[in-house]
């Protein structure tokens, strides 16, 4: 009964849509949709990235194969490109936390055998002071919901960012890797929350993965019993565009 008042009341006050066009179910409209490039299976299992389907036999990708990331798996909702690419700024910098229940969604389709095996949701945190400035942390909002989703318990504090890092846009990957080193850790005060337990960490975009990796290895040195890695939209090998 509660679905069919909804569906009317839709009908008659359409809701507002989520990239400021006319509504549709879902909270974007056909068109900004339609754009989207979303992934689907045959993917990387390592690293989200899109693959062949001659190579679907292949559970990892070559580069995933030369060097393996410190967190086990890992699946993106979309392709990071100038669509998905506006919707995520507008979370990250606009104020639009609006946004991220939908991302939130994106990610219990696209992460699902990530988030049936995981225990617990953690963000990718920021620095306080960019904290300060911004005043919430993207990843967290999408964290959130994604965890009221899936039921599994949500731990915003237990990963902390040392320093404040320089961004990463524009950086190579060696340099991505260098400028997060060691920037990582879960507080000792805060380790027994993490022992034994199979974490999914989420993040708006995926890059080179260096950020990714840092909070893995933290999260694994304090005793998690895995670490998999979900996020809202990756990069695809011939991107290099800062974020």
């Amino acid at each position: 009964m509660f679905g069919l008042g909804r569906s009317v009341l839709d009908l008659l006050l359409p809701p507002s849509s989520l990239d400021g066009e006319a509504a549709l179910s879902g909270g974007l409209t056909a068109s900004a949709f339609s754009k989207l490039t979303f992934l689907d299976d045959p993917v990387c299992d390592g690293c989200g990235l899109a693959m062949a389907y001659a190579e679907a036999a292949l559970e990892r990708c070559p580069a995933c194969q030369a060097r393996p990331k410190a967190f086990q798996r890992c699946r993106a909702a979309c392709v990071y490109d100038e669509h998905s690419r506006e919707l995520i700024l507008k979370l990250k910098h606009a104020d639009r936390t609006d946004l991220a229940g939908l991302f939130a969604r994106w990610l219990s389709r696209a992460g699902v055998d990530l988030l049936a095996e995981a225990e617990a949701v953690v963000p990718v945190p920021v620095h306080r002071s960019r904290l300060l400035s911004r005043r919430y942390n993207q990843a967290a909002e999408i964290a959130r919901p994604l965890a009221r989703m899936t039921g599994l318990a949500y731990l915003p504090d237990v990963l902390i960012r040392r320093r404040d890092t320089d961004s990463q846009g524009g950086k190579s990957a060696s340099g991505r890797r260098r400028n997060v080193a060691a920037a990582f850790a879960v507080p000792e005060g805060r380790r027994h929350r993490v022992v034994g337990r199979r974490i999914v960490l989420i993040d708006d975009v995926l890059t080179t993965g260096a950020t990714a990796e840092g909070c893995a290895r933290a999260l694994l040195a304090a005793g998690a019993a895995s670490v998999t890695l979900s996020v809202v939209a990756r990069v695809t090998e011939m991107q290099a565009r800062p974020i």
